[in-house]
């Protein structure tokens, strides 16, 4: 920004401040104030785009800097570089881009984030100014998907990490604010562009197309203004995967030739049954397909000067299918059928007792071989209607109201799975080579054909229809009264109203079981055979086109759905609720607040602006589910929250300032937990019981931080932060007896082991049944620090070097530990919150020509835990560390029209999971190909 223009900004800003002027491209709940608080800091966002037009990555980098500088908290921003032109495809991955946030990531795309160290569900997110939850498909927490809408639809991203009275209550790790542009952040009259992009899945091998459109109109007389935008994308993936999902201890019919239960003492039958061998491992490859419609429309009305109106509206519809097929071997619960002919193991120290050695390469007679035919779709509804109306009845005294509804809808209303069996299958052999796996195990089937369907038997078929539905109503009343010219003192009322409502139902069964077949082929009442056989025209031959070890099979035959469904009708076959899947939740909030904000200038020029203030909140909660087979209702007693806060920031000198921050937050339980009911995974045999009653997670917040702006563009800043947490929700685990839960036989899954033998045979007096009961946990300490930087390299060398003085970089580096006690059967374990990562880097580097731009981004993220212990012994789950390296590049013809390419994921870096901290057993391996984007932007 030259010097002229920056301050033609600030100028603006401070009038507008000081006036009391909201044009709340946020929604924030406050006015304009003469200080800076967090949502002034937002205020400044339309203040410096109606000065400057961002016109590039240099110039976003530059607002988004000065937002974060005039912030009291700890503020961090990413704005669009052009109109409708976020800086990256997918906001998530933008998101990693800012210190302290890592994202994770579903079939390829970022969908949540982690914000120093605390997953999605500790964030709260906000699409203009109003808290919302935008759930896919399945997603039954408070977390946001940030994958569900395109990027184009919005101009800017505000990060508060730290909270402040004025700001709602409901996070422990940012408060995300998502904007979308407005008819007054352009100029007057008619803007409008059109851009369009083609994608090229590496994996897939296929196109797919991506189009934006945008009109806005600013009257020239400044009373109205209405824009829209529209935003369309599919894509075309595929994952190749090979999975294990999980090891398991079990005893085997024969060892090297001994019969195993006639002679319990040998030496290779104890030895593999306690070991941990593969539960059910597999090749797969899934074809994903995704369509995006994103849809905003706003309008402006300003009847006078000291008066604002703004109503917006936002739809997005995003719909998925997955195409999955998989050839493998289910030792899971039948192993006692089984004849190992081979083995080798690798050997780990006990566990508490417990064996914890890996069986890394096995063959096996009598095995059980099954391929699998998998298809979900799923339909994901946003919509939202939101309205602003500021006032100044005053220069000094001004009002803002917020009103919204909010309606998310996630449903999939076919998940249907085929399975192929040949339940004797012998010259089956796996080897995953040894300590952690190889990426690329040999998995070999080499007694009968199976790319010959006839070799099979269709025998299980699977079906869920799933809906959840939230809806979100919100109000805010808010004042501010500046009695002196350093002085102000604001407040506010607050309501909101949660409704959660989530179904599944199923059909699932043995096609004899279902009806489906006739299986009594001598008609003497007695079922003669597993179900019809496979043939070539009711097959699908798969070629698995990732990379896998020596001698593995990757063709293989795979029932065919559509064949198999028309031939025995089976979708008109009726549904059975899934009772531990039902549960509906209401929650209402209703609070006050109030804040001082002052911003003091010393005799020496110092500056020292700070807000200290209470939130007051009172929640009331309902829930419903299925307890024991009957439906029960709890209404939790009323609790309430008071939760003060303060910010301070000094400025030293005009570029060197301080911060401090100290604040009592919350985050309330995630919706799906509340329920008084409790899903049974009876394949794994294992119940997991929510928890109407769980208390909200508490912490006290502590935040310290210096930057240096040691130039234009460029700033050098370090941030400690730490988190006394007093409680959250965390799974006790016991196992027991079907009997002992008193739930009914009803929810057993007709296809699923515990459905032929109830109680198990894992051999522990105690049950096999591994029981989790959601419970108030111990709390945990956090803490961290964060380190950037962002210069252009002309800052220290000049502007002499013809391609440096072009250039710059950006980077980040977080440090996050977290001690957390666990109870795994007993004992207590000691570990960090699921789904910190103790590090994670961001680094970009930029050139930025006027003509010609390139930019190259790369994100790590370590390691993290992604679920805790089991009964099977294994420690954790947990997904390795991943780098990811991004390239994008633009031509600029001319002031209207420019071409872009990208490249996503160049390494096509994996996802890598494991299950066991110490043994590292292989979990899943996924690649989802690099994306290659080239596309056209033309603004009218």
């Amino acid at each position: 920004m030259t010097p002229e223009l920056e301050t033609r900004g600030r100028s603006r800003l401070t009038r507008m401040i000081s006036l009391g002027l909201a044009t709340m491209i946020y929604g924030a709940s406050m006015p304009a104030l003469a200080q800076q608080s967090d949502t002034d800091a937002e205020e400044d966002v339309d203040a410096l785009l109606e000065e400057v037009v961002v016109t590039g990555f240099r110039r976003s980098l530059q607002v988004a800097l000065d937002v974060k500088r005039d912030s009291v908290g700890a503020v961090d921003a990413i704005m669009a570089e052009d109109i409708a032109d976020f800086p990256d495809t997918n906001l998530a991955e933008s998101l990693q881009r800012i210190p302290g946030v890592a994202i994770n990531r579903f079939e390829g795309e970022g969908n949540a984030i982690t914000v120093r160290g605390l997953g999605g569900r500790y964030t709260l997110t906000r699409i203009n100014g109003m808290e919302t939850r935008a759930g896919v498909a399945t997603n039954t927490g408070r977390g946001f998907d940030f994958n569900m809408f395109a990027s184009e639809l919005f101009n800017s991203i505000v990060v508060h990490k730290t909270a402040a009275a004025e700001l709602q209550e409901g996070s422990l790790g940012a408060i995300v604010d998502l904007n979308t542009a407005h008819a007054f952040d352009y100029e007057e009259g008619i803007t409008a562009l059109v851009g369009g992009q083609a994608i090229y899945n590496e994996n897939r091998g296929e196109f797919a197309p991506r189009a934006t459109g945008l009109f806005a109109y600013h009257d020239p007389d400044g009373v109205w203004g209405f824009s829209g935008s529209v935003a369309y994308s599919e894509s075309k993936n595929e994952t190749l995967s090979g999975n294990t999902v999980r090891f398991q201890k079990a005893s085997f019919n024969s060892v090297l030739g001994v019969d195993c239960s006639a002679n319990p003492g040998d030496a290779g039958c104890a030895e593999v049954s306690d070991g941990y061998h593969a539960r059910i491992p597999r090749y797969g490859g899934t074809k994903i397909d995704r369509e995006r419609l994103g849809i905003t429309a706003g309008l402006q009305w300003a009847p006078s000067d000291r008066t604002e109106i703004t109503l917006d509206g936002m739809y997005a519809n995003y719909d998925y299918t997955r195409d999955f097929r998989t050839i493998e071997v289910l030792f899971r619960g039948n192993e006692g059928g089984m004849d190992v002919t081979s083995y080798d193991i690798q050997e780990f120290p006990d566990r508490y007792g417990s064996g914890n050695n890996t069986i890394t390469a096995m063959g096996v007679d009598n095995a059980w071989v099954r391929s699998e035919t998998y298809y979900q779709e799923t339909e994901s509804v946003f919509e939202q209607f939101t309205l602003q109306v500021t006032h100044d009845f005053t220069d000094t005294f001004s009002f803002a109201g917020h009103f919204g509804t909010t309606e998310s809808t996630g449903e999939s209303p076919v998940t249907t799975t085929l399975m192929y069996d040949d339940r004797d299958y012998n010259g089956y052999v796996y080897d995953y080579h040894g300590d952690g796996g190889n990426p690329f195990p040999t998995l070999a089937f080499n007694g009968g054909d199976v790319t010959d369907g006839s070799i099979f038997t269709l025998t299980e078929l699977r079906d869920q229809v799933h809906k959840t539905t939230t809806g979100f109503d919100n109000m805010d009343l808010n004042l501010s009264w500046q009695f002196t010219d350093s002085l102000e003192l604001a407040g506010g009322y607050a309501y909101k109203k949660f409704d959660y409502k989530t179904r599944q139902d199923r059909r699932d069964g043995t096609v004899c079981g279902l009806g489906l077949w006739n299986c009594d082929t001598d008609g003497d009442g007695v079922d003669d055979i597993l179900g019809p056989q496979g043939t070539a025209d009711l097959s699908d031959l798969y070629t698995y086109g990732g990379n896998v070890g020596e001698g593995s099979d990757s063709v293989w035959a795979a029932p065919s759905l559509e064949g198999w469904t028309s031939l025995l009708d089976y979708y008109n076959y009726p549904l059975s609720p899934d009772q531990g899947r039902y549960a509906d939740v209401t929650e209402e909030t209703s609070g006050a607040w109030i804040q001082l904000n002052g911003d003091h200038i010393f005799s020496n020029d110092m500056r020292f602006m700070y807000n200290v203030g209470v939130r007051y909140v009172e929640t009331d909660q309902t829930s419903a589910g299925f307890n024991s087979g009957q439906w029960v209702e709890v209404e939790r007693p009323k609790y309430d929250d008071t939760l003060p806060s303060l910010n301070a920031a000094l400025w030293l000198t005009e570029n060197v300032v301080v911060r401090g921050s100290w604040a009592e937050t919350l985050t309330r339980p995630a919706l799906g937990n509340l329920s008084p009911g409790g899903s049974v995974d009876s394949f794994n045999y294992a119940i997991n019981f929510q928890n109407p009653n769980l208390d909200p997670t508490r912490s006290t917040n502590f935040d310290a931080s210096v930057e240096w702006y040691f130039a234009d563009e460029a700033v050098l800043s370090f941030a400690y932060f730490t988190k006394d947490i007093e409680s959250f929700p965390i799974r006790e685990l016991t196992t027991g007896t079907f009997a002992s839960t008193g739930l009914p036989l009803s929810v057993i899954s007709p296809t699923s082991p515990a459905s032929q033998d109830l109680e198990g045979t894992c051999g522990d007096p105690a049950g096999c049944w591994e029981i989790s009961q959601l419970v108030n946990g111990p709390g945990a300490d956090l803490s961290g620090f964060e380190i950037a930087v962002q210069t252009p390299f002309s800052v220290f060398l000049g502007d002499d070097i013809p391609v440096l003085r072009n250039m710059g970089v950006v980077a980040n580096y977080t440090d996050v530990s977290s001690d957390v006690e666990y109870n795994y059967s007993g004992n207590i374990i000691t570990e960090r919150i699921l789904g910190q990562s103790d590090t994670s880097y961001n680094f970009t580097m930029y050139y930025e020509n006027g003509t010609f731009d390139a930019r190259v981004a790369i994100s790590q993220r370590d390691d993290y835990l992604e679920s805790g212990p089991n009964r099977s012994g294994n420690l954790w789950q947990f997904v390795d560390p991943a780098t990811f390296v991004d390239l994008s590049t633009r031509y600029r013809f001319n002031e209207n029209f420019d071409v872009t390419f990208e490249i996503l994921n160049v390494t096509d870096e994996p996802l890598d999971n494991y299950v066991d901290t110490d043994a590292r057993r292989r979990l899943d391996y996924s690649t989802y190909g690099t994306n290659y984007l080239l596309g056209f932007r033309y603004k009218f």
